[in-house]
This record gives C-alpha cells, structure tokens and sequence, in this order.
C-alpha cells in the first residue's frame, strides 16, 4: 500500500490518499491521471489493468486500487 500511496503523491501530493475517497467522483483524477497510474501500477507491481476493470469504482480510493492490485495479482 505504501508503494501505490508514493505514486499518488507524486501526481497529487496535495491529497490525503490514505482517507480520502471519491477521487475520480470528486475530479482529482482525471483521465491523463488515470493513464499514468495504470502504467506506474504495471511497472511497480506488475499487474496489467485490464480495460474492463478501468471504472470509477476501482479509482476512487487508495483502497479500492489497492483491492484491485490484489486481486490481480492473485490471478496470474
């Protein structure tokens, strides 16, 4: 978890990552945003999104990305 926090402070180091929520249904990521971290995702843990799973619930927290990492992971 620690990991993918450092990535979302490097693109919002503004926001409290680890408690808030919302963050596509409030416009802190936006789509470009989306993209950088999928790739940063990819290459620190090496998990590939897949594009199904690119909705807003799987963004809108540390948690929920979090929870989505795992579960990749867990398939491969």
């Amino acid at each position: 978890m620690n990991e993918l926090i450092e990535i979302l402070r490097t693109m919002h180091p503004e926001v409290d990552f680890e408690t808030t929520v919302g963050l596509v249904d409030d416009g802190i990521l936006d789509s470009f945003d989306i993209i950088t971290l999928i790739a940063e995702i990819n290459e620190q843990f090496d998990v590939a999104i897949p594009a199904d799973k690119i909705v807003p619930e799987n963004f809108n927290s540390a948690q929920a990305l979090m929870a989505l990492i795992t579960t990749l992971e867990d398939e491969n």
